[in-house]
């Protein structure tokens, strides 16, 4: 409506222009103080710790069992869906995204590969359009495969780290909650820190602990960000494949 008023409008734009430069200014200051806060906040809880060696083999542990386990849903459960749904070869159909896959782990962000992933779709995997418009927006807001493996195994691995063993009914619990949890998650770098808050709150345990995992976070959210996208991709291959006949229909009708 402001861009249909014309000249009438213009104040208000610039206003709105404005603001938002200036809270782009004061995210960037923000975020030059993040290195020093982060290492306060993991200084703080090492000299909280009675053991800080024992904590840093488990730490090592939890971002080793992180990894395999996106290795895993990576390169076994997500392509053999695929292969099971579509009767297709997945290798071949990952090797058209692998620049999406390489630009998901250099920015940790699923929402600024999306243009990326649309292009490898369409370019190398000939995707119908309409699929992957469809498709890899909702899937790069909803589907956080890899963030709700991550948030349940640091779920588990914070209740470790306290001495609170868990019950089978609370591992489900845990299980639930993160994938609940993942959907909200933003398209953005280390989002899925915020969302752990819920998974903790949901049996009991210290949020504070947060801290504990912030130290390999930035290496693992890579990671599980190019198991997302991976997903967004497999997906649309997947609704391509089952809305074939109908554009086929379409196509002809057309013409």
């Amino acid at each position: 409506m402001l861009g249909r008023m014309g000249k009438n409008g213009t104040p208000l734009v610039s206003f709105c222009q404005c603001l938002n430069e200036s809270v782009m200014k004061i995210v960037a200051i923000a975020t030059c103080y993040f290195p020093l806060g982060i290492v306060f906040l993991i200084a703080g809880k090492i000299l909280e710790m009675d053991d800080p060696t024992a904590i840093g083999k488990k730490l090592g542990f939890y971002a080793i069992t992180v990894v395999c386990g996106l290795v895993v849903h990576g390169l076994f459960v997500l392509p053999m869906v695929y292969l099971f749904i579509t009767k297709k070869n997945p290798i071949v159909y990952i090797r058209g995204i692998l620049q999406a896959l390489l630009i998901a782990l250099a920015t940790s962000s699923s929402s600024a590969t999306l243009p990326i992933t649309f292009k490898c779709l369409l370019e190398n995997n000939h995707i119908d359009r309409r699929i992957a418009r469809f498709v890899l927006p909702v899937g790069a807001t909803i589907n956080m495969d890899g963030t709700a493996l991550y948030e349940a195994v640091a779920a588990i691995f914070i209740a470790q780290v306290n001495n609170y063993e868990l019950d089978f009914g609370q591992i489900i619990t845990v299980s639930i909650t993160a994938t609940a949890a993942s959907i909200g998650a933003a398209g953005i770098p280390q989002a899925g820190l915020v969302t752990m808050v819920i998974v903790l709150t949901s049996v009991g345990l210290p949020t504070d602990d947060i801290t504990l995992i912030i130290a390999v976070d930035w290496a693992l959210d890579r990671f599980r960000t190019m198991i997302n996208v991976l997903g967004d991709a497999l997906a649309a291959g997947i609704m391509a494949h089952i809305c074939r006949k109908n554009f086929t229909q379409e196509n002809d009708e057309a013409v």
